[in-house]
């Protein structure tokens, strides 16, 4: 008798969910991981640590959180996903997280791109996220690329989430 020579992957992995070598790879960091998600909407930004009976999430924070602050443009532009991880480093501060590692998933991080951002929110707001130097530039950062009202409102909620 031969035994079977193909292997059904799992569930996850066949729905192209789950990249599981990655996943152990983070996992064997010990560090909390923080997964940084893009949507068509909206940022997303959740903090999980792993239990054995399942990722323990800490937190999660998104672009309705902006809105709260008084954010009325896009929440899915470079300033709107700088906002968001800003909030989520406030947030860090008070469930006293003050390192981690970046979970992309199964996305294609772009250099200079939304994710980017966000993370670039995260560290320059206390938490220890180690990245190379693939943040975008400042003035795409504040919206200048924009428009001038996107500058000033960037300004003015920065100042409010820093403070």
């Amino acid at each position: 008798m031969t035994t079977p020579t193909y292997t059904v992957p799992h569930r996850r992995e066949r729905e192209g969910r789950t990249d599981y070598e990655q996943r152990l790879r983070l996992l064997k960091s010990r560090k909390k991981r923080f997964i940084i998600r893009l949507t068509n909407q909206q940022i997303i930004i959740q903090v999980a640590s792993y239990e054995a009976e399942g990722d323990h999430i800490h937190m999660t924070i998104d672009g309705n959180d902006l809105e709260k602050h008084g954010w009325d443009h896009s929440k899915n532009n470079l300033p709107g996903a700088y906002l968001t991880g800003a909030i989520a480093a406030q947030h860090c501060d008070e469930h006293s997280i003050e390192q981690g590692i970046l979970d992309v998933g199964l996305q294609s991080p772009e250099e200079g791109g939304r994710l980017y951002a966000a993370l670039k929110g995260l560290t320059d707001n206390g938490v220890d996220i180690p990245a190379g130097d693939v943040y975008p530039p400042e003035e795409r950062i504040h919206g200048e690329h924009i428009n001038e009202t996107v500058t000033e409102d960037f300004t003015e909620l920065h100042e409010e989430i820093t403070a």
